[in-house]
């Protein structure tokens, strides 16, 4: 029985130890090379900080094949990793590490210089000195075989609505179920070829690694650079002969939009999955007709379920008002529509999504009283304790069976990919100098973030999204800034978000 996620790279190395496992265009890694460098990272880190299910290891590097031998590393050394966004801005990551508490953070030069900027007492260590450390194999064995399934494997960071950053917490066993859902439903062989878009502190990057480990496929790290440049991307996917991809629908939209896919040829491709967001119908016609090889699925899944907790195989052509379904449970998983007196919904009936399974988290990381409000009892069990997580989804099951996706029940929308909570946008905004009082809204139509900002004077819409970049990450700053005198309100005195929505994003 696998104990530990890090158990798939142990089976990988056995069975496919010389095989390239990830590469990056710098670094690449044969499955036996990742095994041995990640052991020697975790011998690294046991000499010098503290480990074990308690002790979280931030992971801030570039995304590289570095990252990966740290997230084993970790694992081996029984903690979790938690992976962060390189270019998170500094106050940010100081609420993460004050939040978080982590036992070390992993980084490099120009990390741990960065890192000198904010206010922590955490313990900084180099890769490059964790890396070139000798492993004990008797120590390594002890401290894995310390491990339980149900310990956590990583904690993932998300917006949260007060501004301040939630980490969610996902066990070891999520992982192994997930990953070999994965490798049951689709196919993926030893041959495969992924091209990972994800970034790690995204969790279809959890797909991109594990998958990989499971069955002996190579993940190739694209550029970032690429993905601004759809025909040059194209290009990339031709040359590297890349299978496989698990992409956010914006870079398919980017993609289907530039007429790459009439020119270049893609014959390797064969599976195309898609999550984070609402794909389309339109730039899905576009990719099924010049790639009607490919499998395409679209994938659904908070981050508070190891990574996705329904898909739908796409089987026909859907028309651009038909609205794509998210389709049945994925296995270990179960998926209840909920109505406002938390029964059943019918077929047809509009309810909120609730998930339970091996693969919904453990909760929110140093939160008990957040977790507590989501992660509840599932109120169709009186006999045992059994958690579901509510997910805010407004959804309902058409006759076919499948679920069909509706909306957000609150503020909470998912943009390139990335969850955002537009409370978190408001609570940066309110922070900044001359604003009164602010309001976030969502266009669905344009993807697209419009701030309402309440001040006596205009303001410089670029002054003021730079500044914001210092508050939040950059996927989060509003694409619109619309300056008020004064904000309408409803009769109880609350902003108009209704009237603001109709009249500056609906024009009616």
């Amino acid at each position: 029985m696998m104990n530990s996620a890090v158990c798939l790279l142990e089976r990988a190395a056995e069975k496919f130890g010389g095989r390239t496992a990830f590469e990056d265009g710098t670094l690449s890694v044969s499955f036996a090379e990742l095994r041995r460098l990640s052991r020697q990272l975790a011998a690294g880190l046991v000499s010098k900080t503290r480990t074990g299910n308690l002790y979280p290891v931030i992971v801030y590097l570039p995304k590289s094949v570095k990252s990966i031998i740290s997230f084993m590393g970790i694992m081996y050394a029984a903690s979790p990793y938690v992976p962060i966004d390189y270019a998170i801005p500094l106050s940010r990551l100081e609420k993460t590490v004050e939040n978080l508490d982590p036992s070390a953070i992993i980084t490099d030069a120009a990390g741990a210089e960065n890192l000198k900027k904010i206010n922590i007492t955490t313990d900084v260590l180099l890769f490059d000195d964790l890396e070139a450390h000798g492993a004990d194999g008797k120590m390594l064995e002890h401290t894995l075989n310390s491990v339980c399934d149900l310990d956590p494997a990583y904690i993932m960071y998300t917006s949260g609505s007060t501004g301040t950053p939630k980490g969610v917490t996902v066990s070891h066993r999520g992982v192994i179920d997930y990953t070999e859902w994965v490798i049951d439903t689709f196919p993926i062989t030893g041959e495969s070829i992924i091209g990972m878009q994800s970034a790690f502190h995204f969790d279809n990057s959890v797909f991109d690694m594990f998958a990989a480990l499971y069955m002996g496929a190579k993940t190739v790290i694209i550029p970032e650079v690429l993905f601004m440049y759809p025909e040059k991307l194209t290009e990339y996917l031709a040359d590297e002969k890349i299978s496989v991809i698990f992409w956010v629908p914006t870079v398919m939209i980017s993609v289907a939009n530039s007429g790459a896919l009439e020119k270049i040829p893609l014959p390797d491709l064969k599976l195309i999955l898609f999550a984070g967001e609402v794909m389309p119908n339109t730039q899905l016609n576009i990719w099924r007709k010049y790639l009607p090889q490919c499998m395409y699925v679209n994938m659904y899944g908070p981050t508070e379920s190891t990574d996705i907790a329904t898909y739908y195989v796409v089987d026909r052509e859907y028309g651009n008002h038909e609205t794509l379904p998210i389709g049945i449970p994925c296995a270990n998983m179960k998926a209840l529509i909920l109505n406002d007196n938390d029964e059943l919904c019918k077929v047809g009936e509009q309810g909120e999504l609730c998930i339970c399974g091996s693969g919904i988290a453990m909760g929110y990381w140093n939160a008990p009283d957040i977790s507590d409000k989501v992660f509840v009892q599932n109120p169709l069990n009186k006999y045992y304790h059994e958690r579901i997580y509510r997910t805010g989804d407004l959804v309902y099951k058409n006759g076919e069976g499948n679920i069909i996706f509706i909306g957000r029940a609150d503020s909470q929308i998912k943009l390139r990919g990335n969850r955002i909570e537009l409370g978190d946008i408001e609570a940066a905004a309110a922070a900044v100098d001359g604003v009164k009082s602010v309001c976030a809204l969502f266009d669905e139509a344009k993807q697209e973030i419009v701030l309402f900002t309440e001040t006596e004077q205009e303001i410089n819409a670029r002054k003021f999204k730079m500044t914001l970049q210092s508050y939040i990450p950059k996927y989060m700053v509003p694409s619109r800034i619309i300056t008020m005198e004064k904000f309408p309100h409803t009769p109880s005195g609350k902003i108009d978000r209704v009237g603001l929505r109709k009249t500056y994003i609906e024009g009616e």
